[in-house]
């Protein structure tokens, strides 16, 4: 992909690839076209959506999150965009990845979603994270797929005071029915759901360094899933392993 004007970076299956400064060129914001389908995917495999998240400006695309409360059978809350697969994504030519996407992030059952709340980054970063992800691939002429891994700024900050994190990197849905992982819209398009896991500095290093599978197994050693706890592990840091 050639670069223009400012060169950011985003790690794509292990490797660091330019994207564009400037926006792509497309049209003005669009409206959701399948809004009505994804609230159905997600009712049907998730639960019942307690509430929707409406952008009153958008930018490219029209983000609208979705809200499915903590219940007896999942006690977490899970976000899940819709809008974003308005668009396709920037995939490399013949490679089979998907084109369209939304996006989810698994909350602790009492995470505070009301607007006062979000007046407080440390409890508005992960919608803030949802929109921006899904934003990128449209604004910036790239895509997210499995395994990529995107740092919050230049240099790496963490998403609010108080969180550890610093970057994200993008999974399939986990702790979810295998159907909910991809909606076929018949004769239009194939829209893929992914989740996002924010990672510390030192896990977005070892990704890069050693790619997906040497970070996944390490999550997979600690029991560490899609589930945001600011609290959890570092799992690239092997001075906390009593057995290494």
């Amino acid at each position: 992909m050639g670069t223009h004007g400012k060169a950011k970076v985003v790690s794509l299956g292990g490797q660091p690839i330019h994207y564009r400064d400037e926006p792509a060129p497309f049209a003005a914001p669009k409206g959701e076209e399948f809004i009505a389908e994804i609230s159905d995917h997600i009712e049907q495999h998730l639960g019942p959506i307690s509430s929707v998240f409406h952008e009153l400006v958008s930018d490219t695309v029209h983000i609208d999150v979705h809200v499915v409360p903590a219940s007896e059978d999942f006690p977490a809350v899970r976000l899940v965009t819709s809008g974003m697969s308005d668009l396709p994504m920037t995939v490399p030519e013949d490679s089979g990845f998907p084109e369209f996407a939304e996006l989810m992030v698994t909350l602790p059952a009492d995470w505070k979603l009301d607007q006062e709340s979000f007046k407080d980054e440390r409890w508005y970063w992960p919608i803030r994270l949802l929109k921006d992800l899904a934003r990128l691939p449209h604004k910036h002429a790239t895509w997210l797929g499995y395994g990529h891994t995107v740092p919050n700024g230049h240099p790496a900050e963490p998403y609010a005071p108080g969180v550890p994190f610093t970057g994200t990197i993008v999974l399939p849905p986990l702790g979810t029915p295998p159907e909910f992982e991809q909606l076929s819209i018949p004769g239009v398009k194939e829209i893929q759901f992914y989740s996002l896991v924010p990672l510390f500095q030192e896990e977005m290093d070892l990704k890069l360094r050693e790619g997906s599978d040497a970070l996944l197994e390490r999550f997979d050693e600690h029991d560490v899933t899609d589930f945001i706890d600011i609290g959890r592990r570092n799992v690239a840091r092997r001075r906390a392993w009593p057995f290494r």
